[in-house]
């Protein structure tokens, strides 16, 4: 029983998108759900870019498939490995 709240943020920390499910849901299924739903980000004249060049996230978000389809969006994915040792450190990239 319970909620997560999925949120991604620019680099920054401000949100740009957010979902809330089940305690019970694994956390990969958000991803893409959260990353196709960002809403264009106002800027320089010209098309409004929608989609970040890169993105990073935590353990819970490893899945080869997910890599690639980030990488056909156009996104660079820095997806934490899991099973391996924590090598950015406390907060060096999120």
């Amino acid at each position: 029983m319970g909620s997560k709240h999925h949120v991604i943020t620019d680099a920054n920390g401000i949100p740009l998108n957010m979902t809330l499910t089940g305690a019970n849901r694994h956390d990969v299924t958000q991803l893409l759900p959260l990353v196709d739903g960002i809403p264009p980000v106002a800027g320089q004249v010209g098309h409004p870019q929608k989609r970040p060049d890169a993105l990073y996230a935590d353990r819970a978000y490893d899945s080869q498939p997910h890599r690639e389809q980030l990488r056909e969006r156009g996104i660079e994915p820095h997806l934490a490995k899991r099973n391996t040792a924590h090598g950015s450190g406390l907060g060096v990239y999120r």
